[in-house]
């Protein structure tokens, strides 16, 4: 039986490590050519190459700052030159600076939009014309579930976030009949390496963004990338616009 992502060309952003790193290996399994790109080169090469043995062919990377608008460029443009064309966009690089409002500086504070927003906006903005031309494609975008259940020192993170929700449904809307769909994957608290070295540290402060979630536990980055594959794939070609938490019931409907 054919892989569901045979041929196409997927970008992944944020994909050193973390939810980046397992969405990548979903899409590898399901026969993508990957292009991947993130700020650490020494993690995005060891991921590249331990997901070789998956793909037909080694993973392109790229590493560098995407909230630049000439470095996501480049990495669209050098997707293009290497496959031809790109089919699926996942916006996933990000990471926020999680503090009281108060306690962020001007420097945080530009660092978490910078890092959330900025990255996807300039990613998108150049991969768009590609797929429009070519009447097909897929993206989507890793939001935060946190958006709309207003969480414990999330409100900065929560004001790029929210524009990583918000911006879905205007593309969504204005490329409908390219065939071109723009949808977000929220998710709750994630057992990401990140968060296992906090809860190591200081249970307490990963406890209390647990304790929202029903299920009593986070979020598994295979749960994510599950329901970022699905999204990217040719099945949900009826599904736009939406913004779709994978969250364990902390916010419903």
């Amino acid at each position: 039986m054919e892989k569901r992502f045979a041929e196409q060309v997927v970008v992944i952003t944020g994909a050193a490590s973390g939810i980046g790193a397992v969405i990548a290996q979903h899409f590898a399994r399901e026969g993508a050519r990957l292009v991947l790109s993130d700020l650490d080169d020494k993690g995005l090469t060891t991921t590249a190459d331990g997901l070789s043995s998956l793909c037909r062919e080694k993973p392109l990377t790229q590493g560098g700052d995407l909230s630049q608008e000439d470095v996501a460029g480049r990495l669209i443009g050098d997707a293009v030159k290497a496959f031809g064309t790109i089919d699926v966009l996942v916006n996933n690089a990000g990471g926020g600076i999680i503090k009281p409002f108060l306690e962020h500086t001007p420097e945080t504070l530009r660092t978490t939009i910078d890092r959330n927003l900025w990255t996807m906006l300039w990613c998108t903005w150049h991969a768009v014309p590609v797929m429009k031309a070519k009447r097909y494609g897929r993206i989507v975008n890793i939001g935060a579930d946190s958006v709309r259940n207003g969480l414990y020192d999330h409100a900065a993170y929560n004001a790029a976030k929210g524009g990583v929700h918000a911006i879905a449904t205007g593309l969504a809307r204005e490329f409908a009949t390219d065939e071109i769909t723009v949808n977000v994957v929220a998710p709750c608290i994630v057992n990401t390496p990140q968060v296992q070295r906090a809860a190591a540290k200081a249970p307490q402060s990963i406890r209390k963004f647990i304790d929202v979630v029903p299920m009593g536990r986070p979020g598994e980055m295979d749960e994510i990338a599950s329901m970022v594959c699905y999204l990217a794939s040719r099945e949900a070609s009826f599904v736009t616009g939406q913004v779709i938490s994978v969250n364990g019931g902390s916010t419903m409907l």
